[in-house]
């Protein structure tokens, strides 16, 4: 499922930049771009995400922003700006996945789709995010999916 969860991911990603890039409609780019999942459970996670990313950009952006010293989010190269928004929106809306886990995953994607420094940038944006999230008790968590204030990683 581990593998399936991150082609999910990724495929998230890149239908987030397509559709940033282009303003092809969502669903259109969504369905080509997602139908290489052929797991049941992964392509739900996926355009579950995709659709929790899209719906809630704005707010997911006054999160980031917070954290984005001196910079504009609209100044964020956007691959970096997809994942941050991606890895925000699955802190919040996946209730079943914990958070070490959305972090740990979404640095990866960034060490394969972005720049050298985007791993830094991406890991100290999201860990500032989740701690003011988590002390706003907006991190609502089922199951085994804990919540680390904190998971800094090695980079």
């Amino acid at each position: 499922m581990a593998s399936q969860r991150r082609l999910a991911r990724e495929r998230v990603l890149q239908t987030l930049y397509a559709y940033e890039m282009s303003g092809t409609s969502p669903d259109f780019l969504s369905n080509d771009i997602f139908k290489d999942i052929v797991d049941r459970a992964a392509l739900e996670f996926a355009r579950k995400l995709f659709r929790d990313t899209l719906e809630h950009v704005q707010d997911l952006d006054l999160v980031l922003q917070g954290h984005l010293d001196h910079w504009d989010i609209s100044r964020v190269n956007p691959v970096d700006r997809s994942l941050l928004r991606m890895g925000v929106a699955e802190i919040l809306f996946a209730q079943e996945i914990p958070t070490k886990v959305t972090m740990n995953e979404i640095i990866e994607l960034a060490k394969r789709y972005s720049t050298e420094e985007s791993p830094k940038f991406v890991n100290g944006i999201l860990d500032a995010s989740l701690k003011q999230l988590s002390s706003e008790g907006k991190i609502k968590k089922s199951g085994r999916g804990l919540v680390n204030t904190s998971v800094k990683k090695k980079l």
